[in-house]
């Protein structure tokens, strides 16, 4: 044990102990300070904590000071390899005074990073006798004791800290899964099953002040829109913040049944209505009774289904399929679709009277690419739902990440951009992010049709080659769809359909 006690020290400890007790929401600033003075106390040039993986059986640098601290973070040490990897391996202190001379010492990092390391004293972290970590110091500075390098009383000292910073990692631990479990309780009371809404750019917000005015009403509501742009999420907070909040918020999506058990869907059946119907069967309309029913996809609903939802707008009434009793509901109908269903209805695809009715108050959803500010925002949701259930523990994105999310053009919006981060999480093995484990292909390579401007010296015809090439890309990427295409290109679809004809731009 500790011949005597230095104040210095001592105090130190107090001090350590005090911020143990008091706050664990940044543990790493906690390391750091508890780092920092073991390496102040123990007068050491610089000083590193290391934090066992046991899934890749290596250590990683936690916490780095020194000169090289920065240089250093970036390098992994295999379990039994170098200094630090042997304490941890036999879960044992140990002094090298002499590293150029000891076979333990695992000497490229210093090299690689141009850092001469002399004298080296590392104890392992302990939590109920197991090692998971090692608190290293190296180089001793001080010349003038007649004893050079480290000796046993640093050891004794070092291995105080180590214990106090194992201690502050395991409460931390606890800490952080706690605060996780009472979120999980809070989104589950608060939030029911609706999903989170996470939006931050202008455009965005600007449809969910629309959507705050239309909420109070009772009128119908059109969203419209790309595949996953979230349509859904505002359909949720039209029910949320409505007066109809209380009452059931049902979903219907049009396009995933035939249209014989669509029909079934919407307004139940009773017993004997067809070979399968053994039992009477309530509707989505009639579950929806008070409150309000989400229609996605009200594009794909068939004809024959679109007079009897048009009934239950201008009547609040129906039938249950095989009955002739009538049902009275009060229900708000909230539609979607990410079709043109002006072009529906020209094309005698859809009735032009229930597009009267659902059209009563239209809301354009704007894609992912056009909400920057949102790409972000959801990129950070989705990680940190996707570190819970990878159960890995990332600090964020790469600067290279976050500018190859704002520079990719999301065809399938936040639907792609979710998934992109899943399978981020999964294949990721460092602390950031980096823009290869995104994998996907941004939109930076050259378009070869585009390339072949540089070789035009007449401007009119380069420019008609530019706006062909880029007319079909915005079209590709809205599946053809012109109405779409002309929001995303800021211009009237008229005069987009104008210069599809003039530049012989075809669907291939």
């Amino acid at each position: 044990m500790l011949s005597k006690i230095d104040a210095n020290k001592f105090h130190t400890l107090i001090e350590i102990n005090y911020l143990l007790n008091s706050n664990y929401k940044d543990i790493n600033s906690l390391l750091s300070r508890i780092m920092e003075s073991a390496t102040r106390l123990s007068d050491a040039e610089a000083s590193s904590l290391l934090l066992m993986d046991k899934e890749k059986n290596e250590l990683y640098f936690e916490v780095a000071l020194g000169e090289k601290g920065i240089d250093v973070k970036k390098y992994t040490v295999k379990l039994g390899e170098g200094i630090a990897g042997w304490v941890a391996q036999n879960n044992k202190s140990l002094i090298v005074n002499d590293a150029a001379n000891d076979k333990r010492h695992l000497s490229n990092i210093g090299e690689e990073i141009n850092f001469a390391c002399k004298t080296i004293m590392a104890v392992p972290m302990r939590i109920k006798d197991e090692c998971i970590g090692v608190l290293e110091l190296l180089n001793k500075k001080d010349e003038q004791s007649a004893v050079k390098g480290f000796t046993q009383e640093d050891v004794e000292w070092l291995e105080i800290f180590a214990n106090q910073a194992a201690l502050a990692i395991v409460n931390a631990k606890n800490m952080e899964a706690s605060l996780n479990e009472i979120k999980k309780l809070q989104d589950k009371i608060s939030n029911n099953h609706y999903h989170a809404m996470i939006i931050k750019s202008p455009c965005t917000l600007e449809k969910l002040e629309i959507i705050d005015k239309v909420a109070k009403t009772d009128s119908s509501v059109l969203l419209l829109g790309e595949s996953g742009v979230g349509k859904e999420l505002f359909a949720e907070q039209i029910h949320l913040r409505s007066s109809r909040v209380n009452a059931p918020f049902v979903r219907v999506n049009c396009a995933a049944l035939p249209e014989g058990l669509l029909e079934s869907e919407l307004f139940g059946h009773v017993k004997g209505a067809f070979t399968s119907a053994i039992a009477h069967r309530q509707g989505r309309f009639e579950m929806a009774d008070g409150g309000t029913i989400f229609l996605d996809e009200i594009g794909d609903l068939p004809l024959s289904l679109q007079a009897k939802i048009l009934r239950v707008i201008q009547e609040k009434k129906f039938e249950k399929l095989g009955s002739d009793q009538t049902i009275a509901v009060n229900v708000r109908i909230v539609a979607a679709t990410n079709k043109d269903i002006e072009e529906l209805v020209q094309n005698g695809e859809f009735r032009q009277d229930l597009f009267y009715r659902l059209n009563v108050f239209p809301v354009y959803i704007p894609p992912l690419r056009q909400r920057p500010e949102d790409t972000i925002e959801l990129a950070q949701f989705f990680l940190k739902n996707f570190m819970k259930e990878t159960k890995k523990n990332f600090e964020g994105f790469s600067q290279d990440a976050l500018d190859s999310l704002l520079s990719y053009s999301w065809p399938g919006n936040i639907r792609e951009l979710q998934n992109c981060i899943e399978r981020a999480c999964v294949i990721g093995r460092n602390k950031l992010i980096n823009t290869e484990d995104l994998f996907f292909k941004t939109n930076k390579s050259p378009d070869t049709d585009t390339a072949a401007v540089d070789d035009i010296h007449d401007l009119k015809i380069a420019i008609n080659i530019f706006k062909t090439n880029y007319i079909r890309k915005i079209l590709e990427e809205n599946n053809w769809n012109q109405t779409e295409t002309a929001k995303a290109l800021a211009i009237q679809r008229t005069y987009l359909s104008r210069l599809i004809k003039e530049l012989k731009i075809n669907n291939p």
